[in-house]
């Protein structure tokens, strides 16, 4: 039975860094996957509309790329989140859990070291209060490359103990990464598609397949 499956990440392009082979393998799977961000991503550098236009230019791509069924950008301030009440986050986040109505949800890890991505992991957990009759029965916690290792060491680290094998998916995760190139960097930084491509090497490898992306559970509910 096929599912409804909602990523919601602070930034495009943290989707693609997160989650791009579990996106592809759900919806080769026949899931109906949807997408929301947070930020237009590009408020806490030289904000216009001609960057804010590249950045959405690619993220539909990478969304054309993926058959994404939907994705939303609620415009909350770039690298501001934690500026603003939370709850008025909250809000915008139930009502798009309560538009589409998923069974599961990808999110950001609490202990990244980008505040946007700590916000966001708080309004979605507050979101999905386990309430009678919520839609929502899973929830994952994703990496995101130069964010969740740059955190102090031993801070809330991220132990992941979900790994899905995206064997058969890295190189169309590949592509979205490099829809992305604005946003990436060159060797040796952490966040360099061949470093992403690593990551994913090196979580398949923890588990005996090549390339794999890995996960914490926030909520399995049988």
């Amino acid at each position: 039975m096929s599912k409804t499956i909602l990523v919601i990440a602070a930034h495009s392009d943290d989707e693609a860094l997160g989650c791009a082979g579990t996106m592809a393998k759900h919806i080769s799977a026949g899931d109906k996957v949807h997408v929301i961000f947070m930020t237009n991503g590009v408020g806490a550098r030289q904000s216009s509309m001609y960057e804010e236009n590249k950045r959405l230019d690619a993220a539909q791509k990478v969304a054309k790329l993926l058959k994404i069924a939907s994705f939303t950008n609620l415009d909350f301030p770039d690298n501001k989140m934690d500026s603003l009440p939370l709850l008025d986050i909250v809000k915008e986040v139930e009502n798009k859990i309560t538009e589409i109505q998923p069974q599961v949800i990808y999110t950001h890890h609490i202990g990244d070291l980008n505040v946007d991505h700590q916000v966001t992991h708080k309004a979605v957990m507050t979101a999905c209060r386990p309430l009678p009759g919520l839609c929502v029965k899973e929830i994952y916690a994703f990496e995101v490359l130069s964010s969740t290792e740059w955190q102090t060491l031993g801070y809330m680290p991220f132990t992941p103990n979900v790994f899905v094998d995206i064997a058969g998916f890295v190189d169309i995760k590949k592509q979205a990464l490099e829809f992305y190139s604005k946003e990436m960097r060159k060797s040796p930084h952490s966040r360099s598609v061949d470093n992403v491509l690593r990551l994913n090497a090196l979580r398949g490898n923890f588990v005996g397949v090549d390339y794999a992306e890995a996960f914490v559970v926030l909520r399995h509910m049988r």
